[in-house]
């Protein structure tokens, strides 16, 4: 080794500590986590999204202040047709410890470079009606759409993306990126059109989703037959199989094409990975994307207008090894990310 470069280390390391850090991206994490020496300790404290300031006063009082991405709670799972369980995602999602706060591939921190906070769950009136649930997040997200915010939730079962996106696209439709092992544009059955197998089809007939600006990647599965809207309607969509031939690189690219430079709202069920990652939902495929590529998808979202999005259908308690709720975790950062990259782009 190098004589004078050694020194040179020596006169640089030695005596530092761990967060003696001169890159000022890597400064903005330090700055988050020690206060002296001492680091933040992930497993004491109250658990939130990410581990974000917690702003539960937040949406009742409209102070928004400071934040430009709330995370928001969406404990309902009345939509489900197979295994429920998914109200339990929120919960289980908070209480995964060191996901970020540093973005290695964006090299940005989120929470220190735009406001995110964690401001609660969706409070619900009822536990038993479906559309009263959907009313009531409808109502909340229209208060955050008022608000300018970009909000990133946590599911809860896909049905909630409908009333999620009736409030972000109630002045102009909206594109979605949409990772799934199903499509979700099925048809009313059983008396309801608001179950989670057709959000996208509500939505699209409602006015708030351009399927001309939807790519749906990583569908699957037996139910294919129910999925006829989305080819009628003008929707994109990259079939698990088809995937695995064309990689990850030419899905960005397509994606990137669909979704164009205009509002897009993205959408993760963790059902789109292979039980092998993430057992723990309600209606698992076997076949699925692996988590790694699920995370490069989202990356390939950095630069475009992303207006919010969510996670949905993580329900705990398939799943002994927490791994679907770790999965959860991750790709809500990752996601936050794309966010806030869109934040900073248009700042």
């Amino acid at each position: 080794m190098d004589a004078k470069k050694l020194e040179a280390l020596r006169q640089r390391f030695s005596g530092t500590g761990a967060a003696d850090v001169k890159d000022p991206v890597f400064r903005k994490v330090t700055d988050l986590l020690f206060t002296g020496t001492r680091r933040f300790k992930p497993f004491e404290g109250i658990s939130t999204f990410l581990d974000a300031p917690m702003r539960l006063e937040a949406h009742a009082k409209r102070a928004f202040s400071g934040i430009d991405i709330p995370l928001v709670g969406v404990p309902m799972d009345l939509g489900v047709s197979n295994r429920a369980g998914s109200r339990l995602g929120p919960r289980a999602v908070r209480q995964v410890e060191r996901v970020g706060p540093y973005h290695e591939v964006h090299r940005i921190v989120p929470v220190a470079e735009v406001g995110v906070a964690d401001i609660g769950d969706i409070p619900f009136r009822s536990r038993y009606s479906l559309a009263d649930c959907h009313a009531d997040i409808e109502t909340y997200f229209d208060v955050i759409a008022d608000a300018g915010l970009r909000p990133v939730s946590v599911g809860g079962d896909h049905s909630m993306t409908l009333p999620i996106l009736k409030a972000l696209g109630r002045k102009r439709p909206v594109g979605m990126i949409h990772i799934d092992a199903h499509c979700d544009t099925g048809g009313p059955f059983e008396d309801t059109k608001f179950h989670h197998g057709g959000p996208f089809r509500e939505a699209v007939l409602q006015g708030v989703l351009d399927p001309e600006r939807v790519i749906q990647i990583g569908i699957r599965g037996n139910a294919e037959y129910l999925w006829e809207f989305s080819y009628e309607s003008g929707m994109t969509v990259i079939h698990a199989e088809e995937f695995m031939r064309m990689g990850v690189d030419a899905a960005i690219a397509r994606m990137r094409e669909v979704v164009g430079d205009g509002p897009t709202y993205l959408s993760f069920d963790i059902d789109s990975l292979d039980p092998a990652f993430a057992p723990g939902t309600g209606t698992p495929e076997v076949g699925g994307i692996s988590s790694r590529e699920a995370m490069a998808l989202i990356r390939g979202a950095a630069g475009l207008d992303i207006i919010g999005g969510d996670v949905v259908e993580v329900a705990p308690q398939y799943d002994a090894t927490t791994n679907t709720a770790q999965a959860g975790a991750q790709m809500l950062f990752e996601i936050v990310s794309v966010v806030a990259l869109a934040i900073k782009g248009r700042a």
